[in-house]
């Protein structure tokens, strides 16, 4: 019968995997924003800054069908109750992970809602339950998780860590992204513009975050008609990254096209 202490020993050797993000780009069409969201669930940027490792092993047959299986007798949904019940915040958070990977978020949310009661204060969690409310398009809910995760960070100071500054580029991202969506541009700019304010982060994954959020703020500012403030974004996004001068040329000519998505052409380190 499978136990607590056995399910913790595959937990202890199972490695995690990314929910979340992808390339999360806005462009303007016809004076509206628009989203184009690609999710790439296999992210190293994004699993790194979660502190999670690159591979995912095989979840044994036994645990996945202890956790998944339908129309279990009731004895045996006791038992995976009671199993779940004595998980840490970490293995809950590696549970929710793989059903997102395969794109149940409705047996994911709660998983990381359990994680929460047990460790409210656990910022991945917050992180990782923000962005999937995000894809889940409960947006109110996915802003309020994301402000939570951001408050976290600054509790002893401004994040220095490389890690709590990746944290902080994301959830900003996110939240300015779930803000936006709900059309509160002000608020989402906030959001955005706080990434901007950073130092240019020296680490290559968060760098490449970091000029994410550009490209997502300068789409906002261009909706809102603030198009010299666009392009400058644009320029600098550009300079690290010539792909984008793609964005920058569109937003000069005031093309409405949107724009492509983006996925296509994201470095291979993604």
């Amino acid at each position: 019968m499978l136990s607590v202490s056995s399910l913790r020993e595959e937990y202890e050797n199972l490695a995690f995997v990314s929910v979340v993000q992808g390339s999360l780009v806005y462009w303007v069409t016809n004076s509206s924003l628009t989203l184009v969201q690609q999710l790439c669930l296999d992210r190293p940027g994004v699993r790194e800054t979660l502190g999670l490792p690159d591979k995912v092993d095989p979840v044994p047959p036994v645990i996945h069908e202890k956790m998944v299986t339908p129309g279990e007798k009731q004895g045996d949904l006791l038992r995976k109750q009671q199993i779940i019940a004595h998980l840490s915040p970490r293995e809950l958070l590696a549970l929710s992970v793989k059903h997102l990977a395969k794109g149940h978020k409705d047996t994911a949310i709660p998983l990381l809602r359990l994680a929460l009661d047990k460790d409210p204060e656990y910022v991945r969690a917050l992180v990782v339950m923000g962005q999937t409310l995000l894809q889940d398009k409960q947006l109110a809910e996915a802003a309020e998780y994301l402000e939570r995760a951001i408050s976290k960070l600054f509790l002893t100071g401004h994040p220095t860590e490389v890690e709590e500054v990746d944290l902080l580029i994301l959830a900003s991202q996110w939240a300015g992204i779930a803000y936006i969506r709900q059309g509160k541009n002000a608020e989402g700019i906030r959001h955005l513009e706080r990434v901007a304010n950073l130092e240019e982060p020296e680490d290559a994954k968060s760098k490449a975050h970091y000029y994410d959020a550009f490209l997502v703020l300068a789409s906002a500012l261009y909706s809102e008609h603030r198009k010299p403030e666009a392009e400058k974004l644009l320029r600098m996004a550009a300079a690290y990254d010539p792909s984008y001068n793609v964005y920058l040329e569109q937003c000069e000519k005031d093309e409405v096209d949107l724009v492509s998505d983006l996925a296509s052409s994201r470095r291979g380190d993604y």
